[in-house]
């Protein structure tokens, strides 16, 4: 309410509690004064109440929701059902145009204000995270996840070497990264990785010696991985991003949930001091707890950043957008550096606890720890004879234990994603020496309770499994 309108009931209710109404409706307004001039995370989260009542104003903006608004178009916003308006808080024309994603739209005016404050919100947010203005001077929030995003950035890349088609791609067994590139129209090129103790590395050997062979003038670029499942590590992206700069080839990042380790951002900032990188790419849901839908393109570059809004065919949903802005607010600052530094504290304990309950069944936790800060293994040498490897895994799954990964080695089994055959994928590589493992992550929002509870449901698995 208006200060007038505040004004016109004190003939209604007495003028002291309107003057108390008054300053509530003050506090209220510079909240929204300091987000819309300052443009960062609020030092700490705004309340349920006060983010619904800034979206509730902020849609009334939208030409859907304007009191006398007649639609006479094609595209106006309506919207049949009475829940899914509120749960979109009558935000329906979703973001951008049809020239440009980032480009703000006459019918949405409160839709384009939430999309440009999340970009501000998320740059703060990495910002907070490790990452130097140098290394992101703008980002861009998509309504995809990542890899969908990894696939526009790289059909934007080949616009411009449309006589480039092959992409380097050090082997990544995750099949997202490898459709990605398929999806623009161009050939993956695995570079196979080397076994160096547990660990599994980028063999900067095998790119030099493949861009030799094609030619760097036929490479759009080369898609390294930041974040990954154990015994993998992180690709040698500032040695990469030197190959690239000396060898003028693009270099696209997959830091898919990158942005809590605070290793894989300093990693990422050299890179860009020293190399070259055009974009890395990060998702939402890993990196903030939203659900699935988004991902951040950044880039020392801002030009590129604004080539890639222009290559997005059409409007987009804006919900993925709306569920970053709507959580970002409601963490602020505060809590966004409590769950980074409470992620970077429970590392030691978690791998402690996988490390004491390996020993009990006369396994250990792959030595991988030094380079990977978020994935682990735990090797599967001693099981007993009439159990398949998967067999941990699932019931693991069925005593309510999500996210671990069992890569079971025990069958030389050979797959094909997209066209490419490979031996043993999921371990990243034709042969790993240690055998059959169980993957664990320690990812941001875990709690020291949900850490004890898996090392005890784990240990009933192994004591039946294990001989």
């Amino acid at each position: 309410m208006n200060q007038k309108n505040l004004d016109l009931c004190k003939g209604l209710v007495k003028s002291s509690y309107i003057d108390q109404a008054t300053q509530a409706t003050s506090q209220y307004n510079k909240l929204v004064e300091s987000l819309l001039t300052q443009r960062r995370l609020p030092d700490q989260g705004w309340s349920d109440k006060v983010i619904e009542l800034f979206l509730e104003q902020v849609s009334m903006m939208d030409s859907n929701n304007f009191v006398e608004n007649i639609g006479v178009g094609e595209r106006e916003g309506r919207v049949f059902s009475g829940l899914v308006q509120k749960r979109h808080y009558g935000l329906s024309h979703g973001i951008g145009r049809s020239g440009d994603i980032n480009e703000q739209q006459p019918k949405a005016a409160g839709s384009s204000l939430i999309q440009k404050l999340t970009n501000y919100l998320v740059l703060d947010a990495m910002k907070i995270a490790g990452f130097e203005s140098d290394t992101i001077p703008s980002c861009l929030v998509l309504p995809m996840a990542t890899g969908m995003t990894l696939a526009l950035t790289m059909a934007t890349l080949a616009q411009q070497k449309p006589q480039a088609k092959y992409v380097l791609w050090p082997r990544i067994d995750q099949k997202s990264c490898l459709k990605s590139i398929a999806t623009a129209g161009l050939v993956p090129v695995p570079i196979e990785n080397i076994v160096v103790g547990d660990l599994i590395k980028t063999n900067m050997d095998a790119i030099q010696e493949k861009i030799s062979q094609l030619g760097r003038e036929n490479i759009l670029c080369i898609f390294s991985t930041t974040s990954c499942f154990a015994p993998r590590a992180p690709d040698d992206i500032v040695s990469i991003s030197k190959l690239c700069k000396q060898e003028n080839i693009a270099h696209i990042i997959n830091n898919a949930y990158g942005i809590q380790d605070s290793k894989i951002v300093h990693n990422i900032n050299q890179s860009c001091r020293q190399g070259r990188v055009d974009a890395f790419i990060q998702s939402t849901d890993k990196n903030f707890m939203v659900p699935v839908g988004g991902a951040i393109v950044a880039s020392p570059n801002k030009d590129f950043i604004q080539a890639i809004g222009k290559n997005y065919p059409g409007r987009a949903n804006g919900s993925p957008i709306l569920d970053l802005f709507i959580t970002l607010l409601s963490m602020g600052k505060d809590i966004w550096k409590t769950l980074l530094d409470s992620r970077k504290s429970l590392l030691p304990y978690f791998t402690e606890s996988l490390t004491t309950l390996a020993k009990e069944f006369n396994e250990r936790l792959l030595d991988t720890v030094s380079e990977n800060k978020i994935s682990f293994g735990i090797t599967l040498s001693n099981l007993k004879t009439s159990t398949p490897p998967s067999l941990i895994g699932s019931k693991l799954f069925s005593r309510s234990c999500s996210g671990s990964r069992v890569i079971d080695l025990s069958s030389n089994k050979k797959n094909t994603v997209a066209n490419i055959e490979f031996n043993n994928y999921g371990s990243h590589t034709d042969h790993y020496p240690p055998g059959s493992y169980l993957t664990i992550a320690c990812a941001i929002g875990i709690e020291k309770q949900e850490i004890d509870i898996f090392i005890q449901r784990l240990r009933l698995v192994l004591k039946k499994e294990l001989s």
